[in-house]
């Protein structure tokens, strides 16, 4: 059997051709599922078979050219171009995937959605059923695909399977170091348009915007009634309310609220991770942002200035908190009278008042 395909590369049209020869019946049942059946479900993966590794994100691969065509999203190298759409890719294995999305192949009859693979649109279709047969052992959370639950696991277990290979920071999430590298290499393409300050990741620039450039809080704790600029904010804040505690420690399975809370933990308890020294004052930080903060203020340097007035901060959290003096918004609202503040102590403050009119016994978080 002989496939033909003709793909658009930089410069160039490549015509290649593919050989499949000697198919026996076994494998050739195995090919045609994959193909044709919609319900195709998830294997998992044995690292045994998989002996070429990646220097930079310690990804693994059971073939040294798939090895070879991984590299090339480290470099930025692409390849092959998508006529359609003008995507660049690192292989024509890659580009032949992607190109399914402009046909009708894979196509969601829910929604009209073209996916790449007959497994991808398997996985979708739950995003419309419902159906999340994934589900974690620690706190019961479901999800649609076995790589977000390996995903997430990492948030109970602690582990950081992707390493820097130049400073030795690990991470969960193999893209989280390929955001990382960039702060070895010094690129930041990803510019604020509202100030001069640039990000080495959009999703970074986008949430600079939120924080510090936007004075919309669309997210309110249905507990006390505060609000947030962002969902994650949000997210952190309820836990005082519901007293969860998804990060546990694998040692001790002790449990806290947020993951800096378990990572103090392990430096401290088990001697697990590195600790971040100041030079000056040898003052300890389990995370080099708090250091750096910290760093600044030896030097007296002030990067975020208010826009209303002349007054310099050395955190952005510090400004933020600033910007109410400037402006009428009332952002906090006490749970019992709908009263709303400016400040969080000033909320604090009345709400224990408050609720000795109601009858409320007022309990500290």
């Amino acid at each position: 059997m002989h496939v033909c395909c003709a793909l658009c590369c930089v410069g160039r049209s490549v015509t290649f051709e593919t050989r499949v020869d000697a198919v026996d019946k076994s494998q050739a049942s195995e090919i045609q599922t994959e193909a044709d059946n919609s319900n195709v479900s998830e294997r998992p993966h044995s690292d045994k078979r998989r002996l070429h590794v990646c220097s930079v994100c310690d990804k693994r691969f059971a073939w040294r050219g798939r090895l070879d065509e991984h590299r090339k999203c480290h470099t930025g190298e692409n390849v092959c171009l998508c006529t359609q759409c003008e995507r660049g890719f690192s292989s024509r294995t890659e580009l032949m995937r992607h190109m399914n999305i402009h046909t009708d192949k894979y196509k969601c009859v829910e929604c009209g959605k073209c996916c790449q693979s007959s497994s991808d649109l398997a996985v979708h279709r739950r995003s419309h059923s419902g159906e999340k047969p994934f589900e974690c052992t620690v706190c019961s959370k479901r999800f649609t695909q076995s790589g977000h639950l390996e995903r997430h696991s990492r948030i109970h277990s602690g582990e950081k399977p992707y390493k820097c290979h130049v400073c030795d920071r690990a991470f969960s999430q193999s893209s989280n170091l390929y955001t990382h590298m960039r702060v070895h290499t010094g690129e930041k393409l990803h510019e604020c348009s509202l100030c001069d300050k640039s990000f080495s990741d959009s999703s970074n620039l986008q949430r600079h915007k939120r924080l510090v450039h936007s004075t919309s809080r669309p997210y309110d704790c249905r507990y006390c009634g505060k609000r947030f600029k962002i969902h994650t904010e949000l997210k952190c804040h309820v836990r005082i309310h519901s007293y969860a505690k998804p990060y546990s420690c694998r040692h001790c399975s002790e449990g806290f609220k947020h993951y800096v809370q378990l990572k103090t933990h392990l430096l401290k308890s088990h001697s697990e991770g590195a600790w971040f020294t100041c030079d000056i004052c040898q003052k300890k930080f389990c995370r080099s942002g708090h250091l750096k903060q910290h760093v600044q203020r030896h030097g007296a340097v002030k990067p975020y200035v208010c826009s209303e007035c002349p007054k310099r901060f050395c955190t952005a959290g510090e400004l933020r908190q600033h910007h109410p003096v400037h402006s009428e918004y009332k952002q906090f609202s006490c749970g019992l009278c709908d009263r709303l503040y400016k400040r969080k102590v000033t909320v604090k403050k009345h709400f224990k008042k408050c609720a000795v009119e109601h009858g409320v016994t007022y309990v500290q978080l």
